[in-house]
């Protein structure tokens, strides 16, 4: 008898302001570009991406295609989507070797 099983959607875990914030955190600490851009993209989708569009000043067919494969989103798309989500971006240094 073969395992079935399902395709994992990220979006069922991006309830919460928190998850969402969380999710996007473990994204930037990466610091993978595809990584980071793909976060933006699930929690815009689970959140709506005409809500986001909207609430970010950015037209629906601009952010998916920022947000897209081939996607490479401006630092005011960027900071328009975060604000979008509610989300607030900060910058700590990196820890340095001794």
């Amino acid at each position: 008898m073969a395992l079935q099983t399902t395709k994992f959607d990220i979006q069922g875990h991006l309830k919460t302001p928190e998850d969402r914030a969380a999710y996007l955190a473990a994204a930037f600490e990466e610091g993978d570009n595809a990584f980071i851009k793909q976060a933006l993209n699930d929690i815009a989708r689970a959140m709506g991406m005409t809500e986001v569009a909207k609430a970010s000043g950015i037209s629906r067919e601009g952010l998916y295609k920022a947000l897209g494969k081939k996607g490479d989103p401006k630092l005011s798309t960027l900071l328009g989507v975060a604000k979008a989500l509610n989300v607030h971006l900060t910058v700590a240094p990196s820890e340095v070797a001794a």
